[in-house]
């Protein structure tokens, strides 16, 4: 909305044709998502404990996580009206690829709730079930992924490109690309959600993807960059840097309440929608491969669990002591501190290998 305002009211005022350029909006969103998370923050947090939206601890879960009952969840709702706050501000609402990533994250965000509020008010443990949930995000991932080839315009969108190769591409077809956008989107979905399990560890990690994914978008939306680099450029894929950087600063004033100790919880409402969203947009920037480079933390956290699973039921026997994988960690005795930090520093390494290959080719 301010854009479009800007924009207008820069062909009478120059000065205002600062806002027309995408980097400064994406610093203004960042603060904007910022600043509304922190000024929201404290009376969501009241809110959500009068409504007696707590935590539920697993009984089965390390010893260590029963102090957290009571603990308001649901706090991810803080996240996303954040996030579609600064992008409704500083975006530019005529871009397709915008509205396209916004809407999957709040439709994935609405899959949440609903989990989250079974789980809570009607004291549901299971939720709306794992069957009825992964149906639901099915639905929203598929017609992500059909809308994203439908609304291509040129063969750069539609094709995989292989990272640390210059020049190097797989076109895909229409079963070939929307099946591989499905994956992406509800597999990262799940996967920061089972990430999610310690106070903080999913925020920062998505925080740090999300911005090193801002800027394959800003590269690729820009002419003169994506070409000095070598990357195929794609029209109007700069324009989410803008939701990028909401998202960045979204996180970060979500990471203030929900630092150790945690004074509330994201919840699935937050955490199916953050994976959803980085997995659009790594669509969009046709970074799928670079995702699963960054997003380690994510893909180990889910193969620790496929493992244990498929280990218990053909073997008898467990790999490790607790799956997620942040679970073993706890229970070989680090404190809860150490392995959020631990996995963080991780992450960090991960997303810079993952910023390596803009250069690396």
């Amino acid at each position: 909305m301010l854009h479009a305002l800007f924009d207008t009211l820069a062909q009478d005022y120059t000065a205002l044709n600062l806002f027309r350029y995408i980097t400064f909006r994406a610093i203004c969103a960042v603060l904007t998502a910022l600043a509304i998370c922190l000024v929201l923050g404290p009376s969501m947090i009241r809110r959500l404990t009068r409504n007696q939206l707590e935590q539920t601890v697993r009984q089965d879960g390390p010893p260590t996580h029963f102090h957290k009952v009571g603990t308001p969840t649901m706090g991810g709702a803080l996240i996303l009206v954040s996030v579609l706050l600064a992008t409704l501000l500083w975006a530019d609402l005529s871009n397709r690829f915008v509205w396209i990533v916004l809407l999957t994250c709040l439709f994935f965000g609405l899959i949440g709730w609903v989990d989250d509020y079974r789980k809570i008010v009607d004291k549901n443990p299971r939720g709306i079930g794992a069957g009825s949930k992964f149906f639901w995000q099915s639905v929203v991932g598929f017609a992500a992924a059909i809308c994203l080839y439908v609304t291509a315009q040129s063969p750069a969108e539609t094709a995989l490109l292989l990272p640390f190769l210059k020049g190097v591409s797989i076109p895909l077809g229409a079963v070939s690309f929307v099946s591989l956008t499905y994956l992406v989107i509800v597999g990262t979905s799940n996967a920061v959600n089972l990430t999610d399990g310690l106070d903080g560890l999913a925020i920062l990690p998505t925080v740090m993807v999300a911005g090193a994914l801002g800027v394959f978008a800003y590269v690729m939306g820009n002419s003169v960059f994506s070409g000095y680099l070598g990357f195929p450029f794609i029209s109007g894929t700069g324009e989410v840097l803008i939701f990028c950087a909401a998202l960045v600063g979204a996180g970060l004033g979500f990471l203030w309440f929900n630092t150790y100790p945690a004074q509330v919880f994201m919840g699935d409402i937050g955490a199916l929608a953050l994976g959803a969203a980085l997995g659009t947009v790594a669509v969009v920037v046709r970074q799928e491969i670079v995702l699963a480079i960054m997003g380690g933390v994510f893909v180990i956290e889910t193969v620790s669990v496929v493992l244990q699973v498929a280990s218990f039921k053909l073997l008898g026997k467990r790999v490790f002591r607790m799956a997620p994988l942040h679970h073993h960690f706890e229970l070989k005795g680090w404190p809860e501190p150490r392995v959020i930090v631990r996995f963080w520093i991780i992450s960090l390494i991960l997303v810079l290998i993952g910023l390596a290959t803009l250069k690396v080719r």
